[in-house]
């Protein structure tokens, strides 16, 4: 993934030129609206999206316990989910930019085992919490009325809580926690086809084994300008990380379309 982040850099910088040369030779590739050309000198845009998620990998909730291989989808997801939420920060002051996305998940599961000797059945709740935010900040590296480009730099925090239940007949419980920090470089494309449709494409790289082995994530939308304050996003979102440590395993690929609402003042 890494350099996939690095063949996204080079063909934004030869984007970046044949602009530039299409300026010159008094081209023009799309219309755009003459508030884009004179941008404000700082920007605040908040996002809160949904991600129709699917989740696969392979993960040990426990570290005295075994890895589990899991394969779910959205819809499977959602049959367990207790509450989701995913929300992204942009802010941008003359040419320095910063950025920050947030999500949570937590999903409860029950299992229940019937037919055991002496008990009879056995009933088990397993709650697993997720969160995690990417922090990043850079430069914004070209910047045309119809193209930018954002270099970036930062950091992905996880946090991983993972707690079960068993009802068999008396209730025992156990809880486990465990958190890591990734460093990460990325780009950051923006493309104006008019003055009301745009693209992003948006993709970063990192772990090392700082944290995690590895992780990536890349996400592409397509927007809609409604008026100056709002816009429309949709798109397809893919986050991947590989850890390993003290016996907790979380080797997983989130994957699945997204939608937003854009707040920008």
């Amino acid at each position: 993934m890494i350099r996939a982040v690095i063949a996204l850099s080079v063909a934004a910088s030869v984007g970046f030129f044949h602009a530039a040369r299409a300026a010159d030779l008094g081209e023009q590739p799309g219309r755009v609206d003459p508030a884009v050309v004179a941008r404000p000198v700082s920007v605040v845009q908040v996002t809160p999206y949904l991600w129709a998620s699917g989740l696969s990998g392979d993960i040990s909730p426990f570290k005295l316990g075994p890895t589990i291989g899991v394969d779910k989808s959205f819809s499977d997801i959602m049959k367990h989910l207790n509450f989701g939420g995913f929300i992204n920060l942009w802010a941008r002051y003359d040419r320095f930019v910063v950025s920050g996305d947030l999500m949570y998940v937590s999903t409860t599961e029950t299992k229940v085992v019937k037919g055991l000797p002496l008990i009879g059945a056995l009933k088990a709740d397993l709650d697993a919490r997720e969160f995690n935010t990417t922090l990043l900040a850079g430069y914004r590296a070209f910047d045309l009325p119809q193209f930018t480009v954002d270099f970036l730099a930062g950091a992905r925090v996880w946090s991983v809580a993972n707690s079960v239940k068993v009802k068999a007949p008396v209730i025992l419980s156990y809880s486990e926690k465990f958190a890591w920090i990734d460093p990460v470089v990325g780009v950051r494309a923006f493309y104006n086809f008019t003055d009301k449709v745009s693209a992003l494409v948006q993709a970063d790289a990192g772990g090392a084994g700082v944290g995690s082995k590895f992780t990536w994530q890349a996400l592409a939308t397509l927007n809609y300008r409604i008026n100056d304050s709002f816009s429309a996003s949709a798109g397809y979102k893919v986050l991947r990380v590989d850890y390993h440590s003290g016996g907790h395993v979380f080797d997983t690929t989130l994957h699945g379309p997204v939608i937003g609402a854009t707040y920008r003042f």
